[in-house]
């Protein structure tokens, strides 16, 4: 059964979602506060998904998430993000910090139900294909949800890999933002163009040196190199 943290502050509502997620099947957790979730996040057994609200009384919802992507216990967890805030710069700077999905209030929980199940279903799909992916210094085990550069394990969320798997799949063949946001965000509506490019600037950060083979194609989308020359250029 799915288990799913829901960090919320407000009580009735917090309550009421919880209860509406149960009755869809999900086992629910509550946490009000921040440092209540990082705690509760770092405990076993390991929640599926955290409902995570921007706004809390003592961290905020994208520190928290920052703070759960930079911990190797957590960094791995499926995040989405819960707000009145709607603004498409808040959404960006929520996927910027590392969240999977962002949902605005007021919501329903039909819609909440959908992309819980969406990012559970994400994930194992991107765990799905067999083998290792390779290309110079980047290695990636989909099944595990690993990926390494010069042997050295890097840390991805599960839409991190999912683009870099897609990505390496189609190595040497273009992929626009319309086609990618389709492919790895399963094309919601409200995900917009600037997200890719936030989630593949973030990838290159991650990857280091491994990054250059992702190149962008102004005005058209990106692509995983065929090979790198000798000074690093793809």
């Amino acid at each position: 059964m799915t288990r799913i943290l829901l960090v919320e502050d407000e009580v009735d509502l917090a309550r009421t979602t919880a209860y509406s997620l149960q009755r869809e099947g999900f086992t629910v957790v509550l946490a009000a506060t921040g440092r209540a979730a990082l705690e509760l996040c770092r405990a076993q057994p390991p929640f599926d998904v955290v409902l995570l609200d921007l706004m809390l009384p003592d961290v905020s919802g994208t520190e928290v998430c920052r703070q759960l992507r930079a911990d190797p216990r957590t960094r791995s967890l499926r995040i989405l993000m819960l707000t009145a805030r709607g603004e498409e710069i808040d959404r960006v700077v929520g996927f910027e910090v590392g969240a999977d999905d962002y949902l605005v209030k007021p919501f329903s929980v039909r819609e909440l139900a959908l992309r819980v199940r969406a990012l559970v279903r994400g994930a194992d799909t991107a765990l799905a294909a067999q083998g290792v992916l390779a290309a110079g210094p980047l290695r990636i085990d989909s099944e595990a949800h690993r990926c390494w550069v010069d042997g050295q394990a890097v840390a991805l969320t599960v839409t991190e890999l999912k683009l870099l798997t897609h990505l390496l799949n189609h190595r040497g063949r273009v992929q626009d933002r319309t086609h990618l946001l389709d492919a790895v965000w399963g094309g919601q509506a409200d995900i917009s163009d600037r997200t890719v490019d936030a989630t593949v600037k973030r990838l290159r950060e991650k990857l280091g040196s491994a990054g250059a083979w992702i190149e962008t194609l102004r005005g058209v989308g990106y692509r995983f190199a065929e090979h790198l020359d000798t000074d690093g250029a793809a």
